[in-house]
């Protein structure tokens, strides 16, 4: 008789398995018709539908991630931009990728994952930044050039609230 384990070890390997075959499907398009700019939006989307199938937000991880660089990518090179605001809106199309992650999860995983928000916020922040221009390019000087010895001393206060928090439980 098979156990609740072994039979989610069977799922999971079907579910590699079928990404593995969909991701080499694919990389042969790529051999007869111009994928270009659409291949990591397809990959993204199997690894979405793959968290869809199985409800486990692990899979919208690499969906997100591959999602907003592909999303970057095609704006980059299909927009006409200025170089300056090609990292801006990068980091904007980048952003978006890491906020579909706890979105996806909270509509379809058993799980729910937040973590995501603080990278893509962080991206976020500096993507708008570049976008201002001048000005915000003054503000990540003085954030990461000038002041750049608060981050350090940030993490560590942080790191040593979390520790002693950790100890009083």
């Amino acid at each position: 008789m098979a156990t609740e384990t072994t039979m989610t070890e069977t799922r999971n390997r079907s579910m590699v398995g079928m990404v593995l075959i969909a991701f080499g499907i694919i990389l042969l398009l790529g051999y007869v018709i111009d994928t270009g700019l659409l291949v990591l939006p397809m990959m993204a989307l199997i690894f979405a539908l793959a968290g869809i199938r199985t409800h486990n937000a692990g899979w919208f991880i690499p969906a997100g991630i591959l999602g907003g660089i592909g999303l970057g990518a095609a704006l980059i090179e299909t927009l006409p931009l200025a170089e300056p605001v090609k990292g801006g809106v990068f980091l904007l199309s980048f952003a978006a990728g890491w906020a579909t992650i706890p979105l996806l999860s909270a509509l379809f995983a058993d799980e729910r994952v937040w973590w995501p928000f603080i990278p893509g916020g962080v991206m976020a922040v500096i993507g708008s930044l570049i976008l201002i221009g001048e000005g915000g390019f003054t503000l990540l000087d003085l954030i990461f050039n000038r002041a750049g010895w608060i981050w350090p001393v940030a993490l560590i206060g942080v790191g040593v609230i979390l520790l002693l928090r950790r100890e009083a439980e």
